[in-house]
This record gives C-alpha cells, structure tokens and sequence, in this order.
C-alpha cells in the first residue's frame, strides 16, 4: 500500500534504547513493535513500525530492514519440515514416508527424476532423499540440478551400493549424507534430523553475513552522508569566513581609493608566490586569505594623510606609518592560525629586506617570511594601479622599478621566483582586473600585443 510522506511508516531493527532515544529526541514517532525469534539460539528481533517526522530524512538517519513478510519468509524457511523423497522402488518410497511423517515431517513420494523435478516446481522442499540408481535420469544428475536451483534445500543419497567412491563424489557435490540399504530406522531419523540441523546453521549463517552485509552497507552510506555534510560546512565556513576577511579589508582599502579587485589580485600574488617559493598548500592558501588584512590598520589613519594626493611630510609619514601598529593590535592575541598570520602581515609588510623599513626596522630573514612575500606582491599591485598619487605604470616598468630594490626593499631570492612566474601574474591580473581598466585604452592596447606576440 502506498502512503503519502507524511504517513509513511518504517519497519526498523532497534534495540528499546535506540527506539526510545529516538523518539525522546523527537526525530519519530513509534507506533508499536513485534517481537519475533527466529530460532531459539538466537536473540529476540525488534521490529519497530516508525513514522519519520517531516523534518527527517529517513534515507540519511534510518537503516532499512527486512518487510514483516520477507521476516515471515525467512521464518518459514528455517521451520520448513517438508521432505521429497525420490525412488523408483515404491515399497522403499513408502516405506521412507512411514518413518518419517510421524516425527511431524511432510512427505511426498516421487518415483522417478521427472516428477521430482515436477515437485521441486510445485512446492518448496527443506529435504530430498533421492537414490542413486533410477531409470532415465541418475539420481546424481538429478541432485546435481537440486543442489544448483534450489540452494537452501539439503539432500541425502540412498543407494544400494557401498561405494567409497560414488560416497565422497556425492558429499563432494554437496550432499548431507548418504544411506545405505538396506537401513535401519534410527539411521534414517538421525541422518534426516542431522542434515535438517545443518542446514538450519547454513541458512542462519547466510542469513547473518546478508544482515551483517546490509548494517555495514547502510552504516557506510550513512558515515558518508555524514562526512560530506561535514565538508559542506567546513567549506560554508571557511567561505563565510573569506568573505567576512575581505569585506573588512575593502572597508579599510576603500579609504585610501583602493578597490575590492586589489584585494583578490594581492592575496592571490601572494599565494602564487607563496607556492613557488615551496611551501605547502594549506600554509598557501592560509597566506592568501590572511594577506588582505595588511592593511587594516588604515581604519585608524586620518583622512587628510590617508587620502592626500602628494607626498607626505616627515610629521604625516609618521602618522602614515603608525597603521603596520594599530593592524597588528587589532589581530593580535587570538588563538587563530589565520589572525596570527594576518597580525604578522600586518605588522611586518612595511619592513625592508635592508633594515630601513618601518615600524621596527627589522632586516633580511628577521623579517617573517609572510612579510617579505606580501611586500612584494603589495607594491607590484600599487605599482600597476592607478593611485590618487601615481597612474598605473605597465609591467615591464614595474619590474625595472622593483629590481632596481632588489635585497634593499625586497627579498632578492623572493623577488627572482616572483618574476620568473609572470605568465601567472598576468592571468591574476586580468582574472581580478579593475573594471575601469578593462574597459580602457591601455588595457586593449596590451590585450592586442599580446595577442600578436602569440
């Protein structure tokens, strides 16, 4: 019967702790549940008829069981107690029958391989006790198609002859046992009753690995769903948190005329170089999102220094000079890898490679290397931007510019990696170019030489 979402109803396997956890936790509502024992050895199976509340995604919380019927089937087929039996003598056939039915088994005679065949198609069968030696088709090859098509069914051979050989060929191909006539009443009992117990065991056993089979599957899927939710959030986060990192730099940039595309293109120098000069790709992308809070500190320089056309007078130079400060106790103290190395940037990115940099004069590897990375890319951007100060220099000039302060303002080995990855600089550039620069003269001008020096 199908049922709308809303009352759709689920078979589960709980324990009473799982169900009423469950439930106390309101993730669903529990109807009732039905205890069946599949067989005395084994513990007593809960079955709970569960209604996921809406909210819920049974897929992703619930594991999927068995229906009632399917758990009758099985039931019925560890309690089968129905026997063929197969012989073309009849007083052997009858005389099988008598033995058996009153110990409760159900029998039915089949004289020949045919009929048998028949009644395997017509019912289904816990045993068969078929001979070996019957007109037309063997009993043997008779077994044979037995043992392949209906797999749960034991079989025992009865047979005249006392052949070790015909004896391990029939055990070989899977029979339960094998009878020789003539035979003995508690022979019989005691072969049937083993051989029923045996395959009780292999049907439970089979039964146990497919359940075990079905937990470990269902535990999986659900153990993935749970990691790629776990990825989603991180990813959210750490997105979430980017984009907080570089809306609170633009707000400090956007003082000073800089541009949101300044932001991107500098961080992303940043992580170029960061990544050429070897270091690892989590400490990589760390720089790139922590390097946008260079500048922060602005947020504390006054208007008329921050934003004055000219040059600065010894008095405005300090007041300029003061933001690597104010940036750094801003980050600083806080348990984060990003705002330690955010701090650091800030409060580092202004020193010289020879000593002569602000705020404390610091020089060569004494300046972090985070520093020196973001030194580079930070004036390389300014350079080939447009400023309040300056119009946007081309890249060659820029490289004229800053070689010329090779181990003075930067880092030379830093500054070598830097330029010798100048394919991937202009692709930054033109990625997160200013949209007034894709739009001018100039930037078609060098788009067309490009071109043609391809």
């Amino acid at each position: 019967m199908r049922a709308s979402p809303a009352h759709c109803w689920t078979i589960l396997s709980l324990t009473p702790c799982e169900a009423e956890e469950l439930q106390r936790h309101k993730r669903c509502k529990i109807l009732r549940y039905h205890r069946f024992r599949l067989t005395y050895e084994k513990p007593i199976l809960n079955l709970f008829l569960v209604q996921p509340h809406l909210e819920l995604n049974p897929r992703a919380s619930l594991m999927s069981i068995p229906s009632i019927s399917e758990v009758t089937t099985q039931q019925s087929i560890l309690e089968n107690r129905k026997i063929l039996i197969v012989d073309d003598e009849e007083p052997i056939r009858r005389l099988l029958g008598y033995l058996l039915e009153p110990h409760g088994y159900q029998v039915t005679l089949a004289g020949e391989a045919r009929e048998a065949r028949q009644r395997m198609e017509d019912g289904y069968y816990a045993m068969v006790l078929c001979d070996v030696n019957m007109p037309g088709e063997s009993g043997m090859d008779l077994v044979r198609h037995i043992l392949t098509q209906y797999p749960n069914t034991a079989v025992i051979m009865i047979t005249g002859l006392d052949s070790p050989v015909l004896a391990n060929a029939a055990l070989d191909m899977g029979a339960f046992g094998y009878i020789i006539k003539p035979f003995e009443a508690n022979e019989v009992l005691i072969n049937v009753a083993n051989a029923l117990r045996r395959r009780k065991l292999e049907i439970e056993n089979a039964m146990h690995r497919e359940n075990l089979e079905e937990v470990v599957r269902t535990r999986t899927i659900a153990l993935q769903q749970a990691l790629e939710w776990l990825e989603r959030s991180e990813k959210e986060l750490r997105l979430s948190r980017e984009e907080t990192i570089q809306r609170l730099a633009i707000a400090a940039e956007y003082r000073d005329s800089s541009t949101a595309q300044h932001i991107q293109r500098m961080s992303h120098y940043c992580e170029l170089l960061a990544r050429r000069y070897g270091l690892s790709p989590d400490r990589c992308d760390l720089i790139r999102t922590a390097s946008p809070m260079h500048d922060i500190g602005k947020i504390g320089t006054p208007d008329h220094v921050l934003l004055k056309p000219g040059k600065f007078t010894p008095e405005e130079f300090k007041v300029i000079t003061q933001h690597t400060e104010i940036g750094y106790r801003i980050l600083a103290g806080s348990d984060s890898d990003l705002l330690k190395v955010a701090a650091l940037i800030a409060w580092t990115h202004h020193e010289r490679y020879d000593g002569t940099g602000y705020p404390r004069g610091i020089k060569g590897n004494e300046i972090p290397l985070e520093g020196r990375i973001t030194a580079i890319a930070d004036n390389f951007d300014a350079l080939t931007t447009q400023r309040v100060y300056k119009p946007a220099y081309d890249f060659d000039h820029a490289k004229e510019l800053m070689l010329k302060e090779r181990g003075k303002h930067f880092d030379p080995d830093l500054l070598d990696i830097f330029f010798d990855s100048m394919a991937d600089i202009k692709r930054i550039f033109d990625q997160f170019a200013d949209p007034s620069w894709l739009s001018s003269s100039r930037h078609r001008a060098i788009t067309q030489d490009q071109g043609e020096a391809v």
